[in-house]
This record gives C-alpha cells, sequence and structure tokens, in this order.
C-alpha cells in the first residue's frame, strides 16, 4: 500500500513491520515522532510490543541492551546530544553483541544550541562499533528499518545497527511510501532467535571482564565480524529484493561514475541534490558522477576505490568537520584512495552545518572547483596543504572561513 508519509512515519512503519517486543523511548528533537508513531501503533494494538517511557536517552539505551540481554528484538531512537549521552552505552551494546536497531535524525551538537540537520553527532561516533547506515529517503528509511535488523541479527554479525536520518530535511519531509505487507515483512524477516541471552535452564556469563590477554581478541573478533557484514549486507539486499521488488545498491551507491573525470562523494539525503547536478554537467558535457556512502561502518574501502580511482580529481560534500584536522568522511575516503594507491586530486568541502541548506549553486561551484583541479593536474598527487573548504565561504564576521 502506498502511503503519505514522513521519513520519521515511514521509519515507525518499518519498525512496525520488524515486530519489536521492546521499544524504550525518550523523545528528542527531530526524532520525538518516531516513537510517538509507535507509541500510537501499542495503544492501538497494531503493534505488540512493551512500550518503555524511560527518564533520559542514556536510559533508553541501557534498558535496549537489558532487553537484548532476555534474547528480546528491541528498538530506541534518539539525536543529536541525545545520542552523546547514550555514548558510554554504545560500546557496551557492541561489545556485548547485542543487534539492537537504532535510529538517530542527525542534527547538529551544541555549543551553540540548534535543533537542525548536521551529521556530526553519529559521525562523531563512528569508532564506538555500531554498524552505521545513511538514508536519502522516506522509502530507503522504512525499507532500512526491516533490512538493519537481518542483518544486525545474522549471526555472522551479531552487532547493533544506528540508521541516520537527516534531521527535518528526511524525518520531516513527507513523500509517497509504499508499506510493504505484515506477510511480506514476516516472510523476510523471521523472528529473532539468539543463544547470547540470559538462560535459567543453561546459565552463561554476559557482560564480563577480559584482561589484556584476552581483551585484544574480542576486540579482533568484533572487527572482523564488523567487516564481514559487508556480504551479509549484500545477502540481505537481495532477500529483500526478491521479497519487496525494491532493490538497494551496496554498501555504496556509484552514478556515473564509469567514465567520470570528477566525483563527488557525499552521504545522506543531499544526494538527490548532487545527482541532479551531474544529469546537468553531464548534458553539458562534462563528465561527472556520484559516489553516495550508505554505510560508513563498516566502511566500504574496495567498493569507495573501485569507484574513485578513475576519476581525475574527488570531492567529498559533507555536514561535519572534525576540529583541528577535516571532515571525517574526507578522512576515510582519503584512506581508502591511499590504501588504493590512488594519487589523486581531492577537496573536501564542508556544507550544511547547524542545518543550513546546501544550495544547488554551491554543488554547482565545488563541481567547478574540482573540474580546475583535474585540468590543473599534472600526473602528481595532490599537494594542497590544506584541503577543507567550507561553502559559502564569507562568514558572518565578513572575513573568508
Amino acid at each position: 500500500m502506498r502511503q503519505f508519509l514522513s521519513g520519521n512515519e515511514a521509519f515507525a512503519e518499518g519498525v512496525r513491520l520488524a515486530r519489536p517486543q521492546v521499544i524504550s523511548a525518550y523523545p528528542i528533537t527531530p526524532q520525538t515522532t518516531v516513537v510517538e508513531s509507535l507509541a500510537s501503533m501499542v495503544e492501538a494494538g497494531r503493534l505488540d510490543a512493551e512500550y518503555m517511557h524511560v527518564e533520559s536517552e542514556h536510559s533508553a539505551l541501557s534498558a535496549a541492551i537489558g532487553a537484548s540481554a532476555t534474547g528480546a528484538r528491541t528498538f530506541t531512537a534518539t539525536s543529536s546530544q541525545g545520542l552523546l549521552y547514550m555514548a558510554e552505552c554504545l560500546t557496551y551494546a557492541s561489545g556485548g553483541r547485542f543487534p539492537i536497531v537504532m535510529m538517530n535524525a542527525n542534527r547538529a551538537l551544541a555549543l551553540p544550541w540548534n535543533i537542525y540537520g548536521d551529521q556530526r553527532d553519529s559521525l562523531s561516533l563512528l569508532d564506538h562499533g555500531w554498524i552505521q547506515v545513511y538514508a536519502d529517503s522516506g522509502q530507503e528509511a522504512l525499507d532500512l528499518a526491516l533490512m538493519a535488523y537481518a542483518v544486525a541479527e545474522d549471526p555472522a554479525v551479531s552487532l547493533p545497527v544506528m540508521v541516520n536520518l537527516d534531521g527535518f530535511a528526511l524525518t520531516h519531509t513527507y513523500e509517497s511510501v509504499d508499506v510493504p505487507t505484515q506477510e511480506q515483512a514476516d516472510a523476510f524477516l523471521p523472528p529473532y532467535v539468539t543463544e547470547n541471552r540470559f538462560d535459567f535452564t543453561h546459565p552463561k556469563n554476559i557482560g564480563y571482564s577480559a584482561g589484556p590477554e584476552y581483551n585484544k581478541l574480542y576486540i579482533r573478533s568484533h572487527h572482523e565480524d564488523m567487516l564481514a557484514a559487508q556480504s551479509v549486507i549484500e545477502e540481505v539486499e537481495a532477500r529483500f529484493a526478491h521479497h519487496m521488488g525494491r532493490q538497494y545498491p551496496g554498501m555504496i551507491e556509484a552514478y556515473r561514475t564509469d567514465d567520470a573525470d570528477v566525483v563527488m562523494v557525499t552521504l545522506g539525503s543531499i544526494a538527490g541534490l548532487v545527482r541532479d547536478v551531474v544529469d546537468d554537467l553531464r548534458a553539458d558535457g562534462v563528465r561527472a558522477g556520484l559516489v553516495r556512502i550508505r554505510y560508513m561502518r563498516p566502511f566500504p574501502t574496495r567498493l569507495l576505490s573501485k569507484a574513485l580511482c578513475g576519476a581525475k580529481a574527488v570531492g567529498v560534500l559533507e555536514k561535519d568537520i572534525s576540529f583541528g584536522a577535516e571532515g571525517t568522511v574526507f578522512t576515510n575516503v582519503a584512506s581508502a584512495l591511499m590504501r588504493a594507491g590512488c594519487a589523486l586530486p581531492a577537496l573536501d568541502f564542508i556544507g550544511g552545518l547547524g542545518g543550513e541548506d546546501i544550495s544547488r549553486a554551491q554543488v554547482e561551484e565545488a563541481f567547478q572547483m574540482l573540474i580546475a583541479r583535474a585540468k590543473a593536474r599534472a600526473g602528481a598527487a595532490d599537494a594542497c596543504p590544506d584541503p577543507v573548504v567550507f561553502l559559502d565561504a564569507d562568514d558572518a564576521r565578513g572575513g573568508a572561513a
């Protein structure tokens, strides 16, 4: 059935179809309508789940960990400062190998206080052991709610998944969304069964300590299973396409990159605008392309380098900055290029901070800078001492950013 839903409402429908048994909820803008929608579903009898309205975001993830430790399929959601408040619990969830699904509404971090969307919250927590995926539409948000459980609960993975939706730009924007039937969802996502749970018949220790000689083994296993998630994601998306008729591109979406001279890399909902600019440039004879990173963890190093190494210049457009360095996405992309031996001019375009709109003109200007760099390239590595370019560089003080 097609419905006219916001990104938050679409995600809530996907969660409902996944049949979580425990939902731990605490409101925070712009995530609130997700847990509000789920509360209404539970109240109306559309979803059979234990709904826990807890006192903080820290408690929300703590409760989800406890529920998952009993073998229950669990869900929670948060945003921005709420995600940071959960930070202590993030490594407990991932280190405990609890396949919790959490939706994060990407939003700027304080200070200055701001309720609008950039991606500094989730990108600042990439090292906490969660799979991280970024949606670019309401339809993808709904579908990722289902696929996230299938990936997280796979025995080869057994890790929590954070699904990120751009605050307001996606969470509160309405579009026509195809909502699967419960029968379709059940055929795709079977009930959750795990041995990683409390069991009075077969007692086991969960959440234990490990000294140096054993701790390293757990960390290595965590890393290896995160890498293994890449093949599980491909398998899950193939099964999803079989049941739902919608095929997703895997870890990355490579758009018109086969012969591209200049390629822009980005993630989230801004990819739609970049895709349109690529089409306009192609119509003008410029061989431009787009790579949308869907999964930041595990990071798609080989796929990314394969899509980019044939270009003459690469840009990264991101809503993030790691103070004193560069954008976090750029750091990861540059590492992938280096590991592949690709010496390409690369620029890091920072925009959308604090929810500021990224305009078509800004994206076009960024591409023109890449085109200039590609033309100036003489077969040598990029010698630019600082690759960071702030979009709309004239700041409020009247100087250059």
